[in-house]
């Protein structure tokens, strides 16, 4: 039996703070099933738009916001009214099974909830309905997979994340052509980027959010130390707030400039269009600024080189993993092969693959943490591995100016789109690093470039004192 509405809109009409109160005092039984009554509590932020054509619904909102929650409800119900195919995206397959289907806050527990069995296909990455209705998983890693497939619904989670960001996302328009009204809802935590700006300026677009402390299932204490933490700071305004910022004021590595040194694949013609054919589409706020400079084959780069800002730890930040290459003055970041919460067996196999897969003379590792253990579990990852150790003497700034002078004169490019390490790049500024956790990516970037800028004709360069 539903909570009668009379409570309901007590509820609704009672400052946050009693909101709280009101549920920690409720009866178990009376509390989850007003948990499962999503429509009548949830914020503003987290229901469908009542505006008429919209095509995207970006909900950009701050951590722990509960933009799955939304998310998972949203598209439990667009399945419940027919045969629907669902496209579920994520930065990864891992995450869209644990966080979009599986999670706590994902569509499995939203079924159960509503008394609703669905039929799960881990192998196969579909989830079915009763209705007919039927979702498969898919990777922005993995921008291909979505070339082909179409369907009516879609749910993108964290697009701020996906390597592959703009072709996925592509690729995911153009396969969203089924029924009367195809709809696509993006959930994020803000992240400069240029596709969320270029969705944003579209007129098919409509936009809700939210903060972090507007989550009534949130610890209380939780959101005072993150609002005493971070409030009014530019992490506390993207993280908590989910205001979507530009680079930091001062940045060493706008994104203009970011956008105005990248170089797609492929050459010029991948710059102008994407889509091929006659129904090519431009999109020039991305496009236009981008360097006319063409990406050399692998065979043509004098050097190439794996930059590693290790990690001691699987519980700490990121090993940052970036390949690089040189082709005469010209320096060109390749691949961004980081990972996460991994331990030195892992990442250092992470390095050794991306060192062989690119052909790279050798790798450059930051010594400060670990020293000669960072060598050593490279060596064991691959005893034929070429470490070379480099000590910081100076600061992360410090290191980083030449590169960022590199970027601008025209001798540095990014061969590519890292959404990643671009917003660690954007957060360096002339006082420091002013961005969220640690540049881990941006470390490894600069080590990379920084050892190549020392090279000529590919040995290294002797400066005699």
């Amino acid at each position: 039996m539903d909570i009668p509405q009379y409570q309901i809109g007590r509820l609704c009409w009672l400052p946050v703070e009693e909101q709280r109160d009101f549920i920690l005092n409720m009866l178990p039984e009376d509390a989850l099933r007003l948990d499962a009554m999503f429509e009548t509590w949830a914020a503003n932020g987290q229901l469908e738009p009542g505006h008429e054509g919209w095509r995207t619904w970006l909900m950009m909102a701050g951590r722990g916001f509960g933009k799955t929650r939304a998310g998972a409800e949203w598209i439990h119900g667009v399945a419940m009214s027919g045969r629907r195919r669902i496209a579920l995206v994520a930065a990864t397959i891992d995450e869209a099974r644990s966080i979009m289907v599986e999670g706590k806050s994902g569509l499995l527990e939203v079924a159960r909830r509503r008394g609703v069995r669905l039929k799960w296909e881990p192998s196969l990455n579909r989830l079915k309905w009763s209705s007919g209705a039927v979702a498969t998983l898919y990777s922005g890693d993995n921008a291909d997979g979505l070339r082909g497939p179409e369907h009516h619904f879609a749910w993108c989670d964290e697009l701020a994340k996906w390597r592959e960001a703009d072709a996925a996302w592509d690729n995911l328009q153009m396969g969203l052509r089924l029924g009367v009204r195809p709809r696509a809802l993006v959930t994020t935590t803000p992240r400069p980027m240029p596709l969320l700006d270029r969705i944003k300026a579209q007129k098919w677009t409509v936009e809700t959010g939210g903060r972090t402390g507007e989550n009534l299932s949130l610890p209380k204490q939780f959101v005072e130390v993150m609002m005493a933490t971070y409030g009014g700071s530019r992490i506390g305004r993207q993280e908590l707030d989910g205001e979507l910022l530009s680079e930091a004021e001062g940045s060493l590595f706008p994104r203009e400039l970011l956008e105005r040194c990248r170089i797609l694949p492929g050459g010029e013609g991948d710059r102008a269009e994407r889509g091929g054919g006659d129904g090519a589409v431009e999109f020039p706020s991305t496009t236009e600024l981008r360097s006319a400079v063409p990406l050399p084959s692998r065979e043509e780069f004098d050097r190439i080189v794996v930059g590693v800002d290790p990690c001691v730890s699987s519980d700490g930040d990121a090993c940052g993993i970036v390949v690089a290459g040189r082709r005469d003055e010209k320096l060109f970041v390749l691949a961004d092969r980081s990972v996460e919460k991994a331990g030195p067996e892992r990442w250092a196999r992470a390095v050794a693959v991306a060192a062989e897969e690119w052909g790279a003379s050798h790798v450059v590792a930051e010594a400060n943490q670990g020293g000669a253990m960072v060598e050593s579990v490279l060596k064991a990852a691959d005893a034929g591995l070429k470490v070379r150790l480099v000590h910081a003497s100076r600061g992360k700034v410090a290191r980083a100016e030449p590169v960022a002078v590199r970027f601008e004169t025209g001798k540095a490019y990014l061969a590519g789109t890292f959404p990643e390490l671009e917003a660690e790049l954007s957060g360096f500024t002339m006082h420091g690093y002013d961005g969220s956790g640690s540049p881990d990516r941006a470390d490894a970037m600069v080590w990379a470039l920084t050892e190549l800028g020392q090279m000529r004709n590919g040995l290294p360069r002797v400066r005699m004192l």
